[in-house]
């Protein structure tokens, strides 16, 4: 089984940094900066798209210049403080736990850059867990599957035994489309009611929720590799 995370607002609780750097975004292009709710409904949307979302009813708006300035700010805030977006509570522990079982392998699915993913892996010193790693610098933005599916491929996993974790409807539908199942969280950016709408087949409250909803019982251990 390949279990795909999600990172901001699922692994990372990253809110802060993401809101204020669109803000300084559109401040910077001389435009009215979007509210901390516009924001947080498009977390999980690779940058193009995500502000393409926001600027919906301004067509005059630079979408490319918002995009750049977005990422550049965000980008420094996570270079000045790369520990400032905390993980959220049991998620070292969850993916500790899941790598050392038997048949689980790991992957993340994210709109954040391949910079912003080498950040992440690096500084929570997570990178040896997981055996794919895809990001809006791979594939179209979430919803589209393609994500998910060079997951599978980079795995070795059949689409049909992914299952993706995360916290936004974007995550779900993400999921659906590729084959995979969906779990849900509660803890991100969009709330429960809109994640099963969308696909979740269940929502959980707590990382401790989850091995039951994978259908694990009792932790089964890798043997470590025998010394050459």
């Amino acid at each position: 089984m390949l279990v795909v995370f999600d990172v901001d607002g699922t692994l990372l609780d990253s809110q802060h940094a993401i809101v204020a750097s669109m803000a300084e975004a559109y401040q910077l292009n001389g435009l009215e900066p979007p509210s901390r709710e516009q924001v947080l409904a498009v977390v999980g949307l690779s940058v193009r798209e995500a502000v393409e979302a926001i600027s919906l009813d301004r067509p005059d708006h630079p979408i490319d210049a918002i995009g750049l300035a977005f990422k550049q700010s965000f980008n420094a805030r996570r270079r000045a403080a790369p520990e400032a977006d905390p993980l959220y509570d049991g998620a070292l522990d969850v993916l500790k736990s899941l790598a050392a079982r038997e048949g689980v392998l790991l992957g993340i699915a994210t709109g954040n850059s391949r910079r912003g993913v080498d950040r992440f892996l690096d500084t929570f010193g997570v990178r040896d867990l997981f055996a794919a790693t895809q990001c809006a610098d791979d594939a179209p933005s979430k919803p589209h599957p393609a994500m998910l599916l060079q997951a599978a491929a980079q795995a070795g996993v059949p689409a049909e035994d992914m299952v993706m974790i995360g916290d936004t409807t974007f995550d779900m539908m993400m999921a659906r489309s590729a084959g995979a199942r969906a779990i849900g969280v509660a803890w991100g950016y969009h709330p429960t009611d809109r994640l099963l709408a969308s696909g979740a087949e269940r929502v959980i409250s707590s990382f401790g929720e989850l091995d039951t909803a994978l259908g694990f019982g009792p932790l089964e251990v890798r043997a470590p590799a025998a010394a050459e």
